[in-house]
């Protein structure tokens, strides 16, 4: 099991570092590492939780555990990580970062899920997220490129 693990926790940095390089070429406040150790961590956990405690329910003891508490936890964390991200321009009136906190949250979710072992459905949105990126960034040009900054 442990190939396994370890697949999963490549794969799951590979999916988030694809998000990332998305992000790094739009010069966004997190970037490719940032991705990368999200989605890789987000895997961990999952690995964790879910097959981390299997010594104690093996030896005999009775015991209850809930496999997707780390996991919960790791929801709520993730948005201290994106929290950071956002930044408010005070003197625009302008919330920035929204999409890159969003981008952390998904792979976070994607990480997890590979964590979980569903590869195709990680994949598939990890698709979903990149066409979502750019799709939207040709439909909607960024605000600055339309109304420079005045001087």
């Amino acid at each position: 099991m442990t190939v396994e693990f370890i697949l999963r926790i490549v794969v799951a940095a590979a999916l988030g570092g694809a998000i990332g390089l998305e992000r790094e070429y739009r010069a966004k406040e997190a970037g490719f590492r940032t991705h990368f150790l999200v989605g890789l961590g987000s895997a961990l956990f999952m690995i964790l939780s879910a097959w981390g405690f299997e010594d104690i329910l093996t030896s005999g003891l009775t015991v209850r555990l809930d496999p997707s508490r780390i996991a919960a936890q790791v929801v709520s964390g993730i948005g201290f990580i994106g929290a950071g991200t956002i930044i408010f321009q005070k003197q625009r009136n302008v919330v920035k970062g929204l999409t890159t906190a969003a981008g952390l949250w998904v792979t976070s979710a994607i990480g997890m899920t590979v964590g979980a072992g569903m590869y195709s459905l990680a994949l598939t949105a990890t698709v979903l997220v990149l066409i979502c990126m750019e799709t939207a960034h040709f439909i909607h040009p960024r605000r600055e490129e339309n109304h420079p900054d005045e001087e």
